[in-house]
């Protein structure tokens, strides 16, 4: 079953699976575009580039921005918060055009992956202006279809065309302010080396140790089979000598983004010299400093970088590195579950495109979300990848304000309002959960690395009732505040067609939310994706529980037909919607 394109349009179902994977989800009349699209149009789309910058960060107290002029008078934990409910607008696209509002929250998306894989903790980085720059690295290299080009001094000269792709992308990591606190990298000197990021690098974020219930045995001590406890070592002496750089003035050249600093100034007099040589698992590759760039054969912040670059070049020669990201593209955007088979056929043809593409996501990605098995599997199975994730509290809650197109108050304008809304959201996602930018684990979230349960871990008993309270809290039948639905104006904007007959309206919402939604009936059982007791349980909460008229459903269409006793109709509207959304059937992806 390789990735074979899907050529039809979309349609509703596949367009709003689309959606919910790449954009948190979609509201019924994003669902309705793109369900005429064919999957290679709606992911150009998705894909598109020119993207606007974000506006920054606003200290509240200040009115202005700080994370360029380190100028801010809230406390630093104040602003670790303001950045993260800064983040929950870029999420929604908040204040963009709305031609460029899919394409911008896919963006994020991919930015929010990147969090997931190289893991940041904000109680440890303890500086919002770290964390943005960190995220800012990532959003550079989120849409990595085209490289990056360095206009020429000189204009007779040729520009500079830098390589823009997760190995670029991780070798810039690899000197990131916030990495270097967060694994250590800032205590990694010669003579003392500090082995954290290495480890890390090594194990999580590029080769890993292979399929989860399938690694082999090792064949000696400190062998985890695609690399040693030799190659952690070598790797560590490699990147020995970078600090952190508070001021945030040491400058990439390639990214216009902040980076670390050697120690020792113009010599890199706490680097590791000399040859680092990795073990045959690594295929004895070997990094040499390059005498060119040393300074009277010391080291110097170009011959480091240059090591680094080295190392990282070595580990992506490797082919189990593109297999072990690609696993991790498929867990994020399809499924948790990869076996052998899995791995042989899809895996291994994300990872060819992977390697093809020079380490570029973006083809990788194009070639998955455009293919038959990211929507049904496999031609001729009854299993698909509809529903197959349990959203995280993350896309739960923002997959809410999406569907039913909530808007938060004007960055500009409204920003005590519009962090009042969005740390509200940041509470809900937290008590799902998920405590945003702050893991339990170095590894990340339990939800994209825990084998073998994986997203299961987003549900609890607990944090079960923390989803559907934010769900009842989040829809009322009138008066409704910022951040909540006017679930009648939402029938009548979108539904209006088919909402006097109570039974169609149900199906026409399920098309939409629900993501096994077709050929749904409430009269023969087995033929639609949703069972008919379940269908009915949502009629008997929406006009029977409890039940004001003889015949309820003729007198539902009474009412919006007249438009009389409209407060008994925001009512039984608002108790449908909670029968569906605290479904279980709403949880999934």
């Amino acid at each position: 079953m390789p990735l074979n394109a899907l050529t039809s349009t979309l349609g509703k179902k596949r367009a709003a699976h689309l959606l919910r994977r790449t954009c948190f989800g979609g509201s019924i009349s994003e669902i309705d575009t793109f369900a005429l699209l064919t999957p290679a149009q709606a992911v150009a789309q998705l894909f598109t580039t020119g993207l606007p910058d974000p506006v920054l960060p606003v200290d509240p107290l200040t009115g202005t921005e700080w994370i360029t002029t380190g100028n801010a008078q809230s406390e630093g934990f104040e602003l670790e918060r303001y950045f993260l409910a800064w983040h929950v607008g870029q999420m929604l696209a908040n204040d963009v055009e709305d031609s460029l509002k899919l394409p911008y929250i896919f963006r994020e998306r991919l930015v929010f992956f990147f969090h997931t894989h190289f893991t940041t903790k904000r109680s440890v980085i303890n500086s919002s202006r770290a964390l943005f720059y960190q995220q800012a690295l990532f959003r550079l290299f989120a849409i990595d279809g085209e490289d990056i080009t360095i206009p020429a001094d000189d204009p007779m000269d040729p520009d500079v065309v830098v390589p823009k792709n997760l190995k670029q992308l991780t070798k810039k990591l690899s000197v990131d302010n916030a990495m270097l606190v967060f694994l250590d990298g800032r205590f990694n000197v010669k003579g003392s080396p500090n082995e954290n990021y290495a480890r890390e690098l090594m194990e999580l974020y590029s080769i890993g140790r292979g399929l989860e219930g399938n690694v082999p045995e090792p064949e000696f001590d400190g062998d985890y089979f695609n690399y040693t406890e030799e190659d952690v070592q070598a790797g560590a002496r490699v990147l020995s000598g970078f600090n952190v750089d508070a001021s945030f003035s040491n400058i990439d050249e390639e990214t216009g983004l902040p980076r670390g600093v050697v120690k020792g100034g113009t010599v890199a007099s706490s680097h590791e010299e000399g040859t680092k040589t990795f073990s045959s698992r690594m295929n004895n590759g070997v990094v040499a400093p390059d005498a060119n760039l040393l300074l009277g054969g010391n080291p110097t912040e170009e011959s480091v970088l240059d090591e680094i670059s080295q190392y990282i070049d070595l580990i992506y020669d490797q082919a189990e590195t593109a297999r072990s990201i690609c696993r991790e593209l498929y867990r994020f955007f399809v499924y948790h579950q990869v076996d052998l088979a899995l791995q042989d056929d899809i895996i291994q043809e994300m990872a060819d495109i992977f390697t093809a593409n020079e380490f570029k996501i973006q083809p990788v990605l194009e070639a998955l979300f455009t293919s038959e098995h990211f929507y049904e599997a496999e031609a001729g199975s009854d299993d698909n990848n509809f529903g197959s994730l349990i959203k995280s509290p993350l896309d739960l809650v923002l997959g809410f304000m999406r569907n039913f197109e909530l808007s938060l108050p004007n960055y500009q304008t409204e920003l005590n309002e519009y962090y009042g809304l969005t740390i509200g959201l940041l509470g809900a996602i937290d008590v799902q959960g998920m405590d945003y930018y702050e893991p339990f684990e170095v590894a990340g979230y339990p939800a994209y690395h825990q084998f073998p349960i994986f997203n299961r871990s987003w549900i609890t008993t607990n944090y079960l009732t923390n989803r559907y309270n934010f769900i009842r809290g989040s829809i009322v039948s009138q008066d409704p505040e910022m951040g909540q639905v006017d679930i009648l104006q939402f029938i009548q904007d979108n539904f209006s067609g088919v909402a006097a007959d109570a039974r169609d309206l149900i199906i026409a919402i399920s098309e939409y939310l629900l993501p096994s939604s077709e050929n749904l009936t409430f009269d023969t059982p087995d033929v639609g994706e949703l069972t008919v007791e379940r269908l009915n349980y949502f009629i008997t909460a929406f006009l029977y529980s409890p039940q004001f008229d003889a015949d309820p459903e003729a007198a539902w269409t009474n009412r919006w037909t007249n438009g009389i006793d409209m407060d008994t109709v925001r009512n039984q509207l608002t108790n449908l919607f909670n029968a569906m959304l605290q479904s279980p059937e709403y949880q999934l992806m």
